[in-house]
């Protein structure tokens, strides 16, 4: 039995079974007990593989896997959990949009780069490119996700333009570095594969990166790049 075979088979025990001495009663045959006369000692056999019915499995690797699993258990319930987007209403296609890619930018699966333009409560017309998974962690989304709040390009974010005051900021981000000083204007570098994102209608927008303009009727404009990385972790 190769490693892959061996895992499958110890999590099909560790899920069959609430404990190790429950795995091993049931190595355990009435034969066995009938000569032996002791549950206990019977166990102890099973667990050094002189007795049983099947595969000798040792204790430390069943409690090492049933807490693995159950570890990735809670995870995923604490994923699923964050998800501000969840049961939520969405009443426009950017909501939908953002919604769909929530949980991925949550777990790095994908990172999104959403261009806004639009005007700020001042009248002002403003844009900027805002990174996704960044402000997931550093904010919460529900009102957005609920309509009470716009999302909107902040002076904070990897890129913010007013065009009424004539005010740019770019600054970089835990997932992405900023590269203003470009003939071909403005670029972005993913951190965690150094893949270039190239935001330029008129280019393409890189390697494992997709551009899509969003119907949508809160904002003037808005444009996700999804970018997915290739490192091997």
């Amino acid at each position: 039995m190769d490693q892959e075979e061996g895992l499958k088979a110890l999590d099909n025990i560790v899920t069959q079974f609430n404990a190790y001495e429950d795995f091993l009663d049931s190595q355990i045959t009435t034969v066995d007990l009938y000569y032996l006369e002791d549950e206990t000692l019977a166990r102890q056999l099973v667990e050094l593989g002189y007795r049983g019915t099947g595969e000798r499995v040792k204790r430390e690797d069943f409690e090492a896997r049933k807490t693995a699993i159950e570890i990735a258990r809670l995870a995923e319930r604490a994923q699923q959990k964050t998800l501000t987007s969840a049961g939520k209403d969405l009443q426009d296609n950017f909501l939908t949009a953002l919604a769909m890619r929530e949980e991925d930018n949550r777990s790095g699966k994908l990172s999104s780069v959403i261009f806004i333009r639009d005007r700020n409560s001042h009248g002002q017309e403003i844009s900027g490119y805002i990174d996704y998974a960044h402000r997931l962690k550093t904010e919460d989304f529900e009102v957005y996700f609920t309509g009470k709040k716009r999302l909107l390009p902040r002076p904070t974010d990897i890129s913010f333009y007013n065009w009424d005051a004539d005010i740019a900021v770019c600054n970089s981000s835990p997932n992405y570095q900023v590269i203003a000083d470009n003939p071909e204007g403005l670029l972005f570098r993913y951190k965690r594969d150094r893949k270039i994102l190239n935001v330029d209608p008129k280019a393409q927008p890189g390697d494992n990166s997709t551009r899509i303009p969003i119907l949508t009727e809160l904002y003037i404009q808005a444009v996700i790049f999804d970018h997915i990385s290739r490192r091997k972790t």
